[in-house]
Formats: C-alpha cells, structure tokens, sequence
C-alpha cells in the first residue's frame, strides 16, 4: 500500500509567516501538512499526508479519559548545500517504541517511522524557514482512539507527524543564562513509574512545578529523586554541570529520567570535543556545596530543543541564590553547543549515520 500525499509546492501562509527578518518563535507555526496512520485490527494501515487541520475523535477516546498518549520531538535542518537533513531522527524512532511499551501501546516500525517523516518533510520543504538558527521542528505522537470508558489498553490508535518551523527555544537564544528553582515540593516521577517515557501526562503534572517556579523568577525546576537526595533532571531537559578540571558530570540514566537524545549525543562526542563526559549520581548537597565553593563552574541543561541552556543561578525555595561560577555562559558550555549545532547544520562533519538527506519526491509502502 502506497503513501497517499498532496503536494502544494506553494503557499501563501509560508511567504507571510516566514519573512527572513521575521522573529521566529519557537513551536507556533504549522507546515501545511501532517502525516496520519491508524492502528486497527491489530496492524498498522492506512498511512497517509493530508492538509493539517483538526482530527475527529470520539468523546470516549481512551486518551480523554486514562491519557495513553506520548510524543517526540527532533529537528531538521538545511545545510549550505541547499538540501534538509534530519538530525538522529532514528533514535526519536527508538525512543517512541520505548515509550509505547512503557505504556501498554503498539510499536511502529523504526524504519517506517523515519521514511514517513521524510516524505512529510518532502511535501512541505518549501516551508523551511531561511534564517540563521533555525530548523524544522518534528513532533511525532501516538494516542489512543477506542471509545471505551474501561481501563485497559485500547484497541486503536493512531500515529500523526505534524512540523513547526521554528527558531531559538529561548527567545534570546544562546545569550543568556536560564535559572532554575530547586525544589523538594514537586517530584517529576518515581521508580518503576512512566519518568523514562515522553508520556503526555508527565508533561502535564510539571505543569504546576513550572507556575511554582516563575514565583522565583525561573524558567523550570530542578527535580530531585523521590528521597530528595540526588539531582535527576529538569522540567524539559536533562542536566549537566562541569566541574572546574573540566569535566562534564551528567546524572546516570534511570527510569525515572528520561534518555536525552542530545545528552546521549554529547557522550558519544567527547573524544571529538576534547572533554571528559561522565554519568553518575549526583548528591543535592554535595551539589549545592561545590557551586559554594566554585568547584562547579558551569551548568546548565541538554535537550532537543534547545541544545544547551546555560544555568546562571539556581535558586532554593528560602529565596538562597546560587551562583554557578560568575554567572554568565561559560566557556565549555559555548564549546558544545557551537560543536554540536555545527553538526547539525551541516558546518562541521558528523559522525556516520546520524544525518539524513531528506530525498525528493519520496513515496514509500507501509507496513502490512
């Protein structure tokens, strides 16, 4: 069975809304298209790229009610060759099966996953935004579509590919440091919970810790394990910090954090970098005590949609600010992140595999 697509080489929406000297915001303009396959009868079928527009769902959907619902996120961007290329779009795939199995919903094959976001990219190329700094942010997301008010699995689902041309996260980009509030008030999972998956519903319950934060003038929290003894990560994005010899300290995986694909990538550079990249676990208060004393020099956060976000000062919830060396970007921190984006963007050579050429005029089969 063939993908079914329409292509609309132009597009009044794209010329007005991606001006070259337009700020570009982060995740608020849609392409033209998505990409849509259901699940039914146990398989995957009916892979299609239709016009973007609102979905039909019924109102006892499983995911209205007990939230099986997940999502990725990854990027595409255009190089000096004039040509798009997806960024590790292969461990988005890998990282979405995990999460499906993590909560009780089917898998898609990696392969198709990748094929299907680069014909969706093909049909809406037109759409990348020309300006430095930018890219074609990819959300691929699965829910739960039976119309049933028991709790179970569903029966049905379906896969949608949607994409958000898109410039820096932050709106001052890489200028300026973030702060983060450390908290023991809010927790962001537990063992043997959904912390290792982009579930939807993990998105929502930090909802509330965010608000709390902007109380102290931060951008997230900082969470702490469930016995508020070790460091694990932020609101939307793993943590790092560096240590004054160098080196970059990253809190181990568990599956109460979930799998960075750009701190994954980071570990994967180091030799390229001229850095030493270590995990483990990271005690709150020895923490709090080597940003104290300056053994702690920079850190900050690594996540897809950001790269990097410097941290500047961390502050506690008696209003203590911390500040990570004297404040500003530091100079390691600028290292990884002008490596890796020039990675991405095509400036710098990656390593084998992890960007694809999004070819032209793409049609490829689905699954059977």
């Amino acid at each position: 069975m063939n993908i079914a697509y329409l292509l609309k080489p132009k597009s009044k929406r794209r010329s007005e809304a991606l001006k070259p000297t337009q700020s570009l915001p982060f995740g608020q303009i849609r392409t033209d298209h998505m990409l849509i396959v259901d699940y039914e009868d146990g398989q995957w079928q009916n892979a299609r790229i239709i016009p973007y527009g609102p979905l039909s769902i019924s109102p006892g959907a499983t995911v209205l009610h007990y939230g099986q619902a997940l999502f990725e996120g990854g990027k595409a961007f255009m190089h000096p060759d004039g040509e798009i290329y997806t960024f590790r779009i292969d461990k988005n795939a890998k990282r979405l099966n995990k999460s499906a199995e993590i909560l009780c919903m089917p898998s898609i094959d990696e392969n198709f996953q990748v094929e299907a976001i680069h014909a969706l990219i093909d049909v809406d190329r037109l759409w990348f935004p020309i300006q430095e700094g930018a890219s074609l942010y990819i959300r691929p997301f699965m829910f739960a579509t039976e119309d049933s008010l028991g709790v179970h699995p569903s029966k049905s689902y379906k896969y949608i590919v949607i994409l958000s041309p898109s410039g820096p996260y932050y709106p001052a980009g890489f200028t300026k440091p973030i702060r983060l509030l450390i908290t023991k008030k809010f927790h962001r999972a537990v063992s043997g919970g959904t912390g290792e998956s982009k579930a939807a519903g993990n998105y929502a319950a930090s909802l509330r810790a965010g608000e709390f934060a902007k109380q102290f003038d931060a951008s997230q929290v900082l969470y702490l394990d469930a016995q508020n003894k070790y460091i694990e990560e932020a609101g939307a994005m793993n943590h790092y910090h560096i240590e004054k010899d160098g080196t970059v300290v990253i809190p181990e995986f568990t599956d109460t954090i979930l799998r960075s694909i750009t701190s994954e990538s980071i570990i994967e550079l180091q030799t390229s970098l001229g850095l030493k990249v270590i995990q483990k676990k990271v005690l709150l208060d020895e923490f709090i005590e080597k940003i104290k004393n300056k053994e702690i020099i920079e850190a900050g956060g690594f996540g897809t949609a950001a790269v990097v976000s410097p941290v500047g000062e961390y502050v506690l919830e008696d209003n203590t600010i911390l500040t990570v060396g004297d404040g500003s970007i530091g100079e390691y921190s600028k290292k990884i992140y002008t490596y890796y984006t020039g990675i991405q963007t095509g400036k710098i050579k990656a390593p084998y595999g992890w960007l694809k050429k999004v070819e032209k005029n793409l049609s490829f089969k689905t699954q059977n």
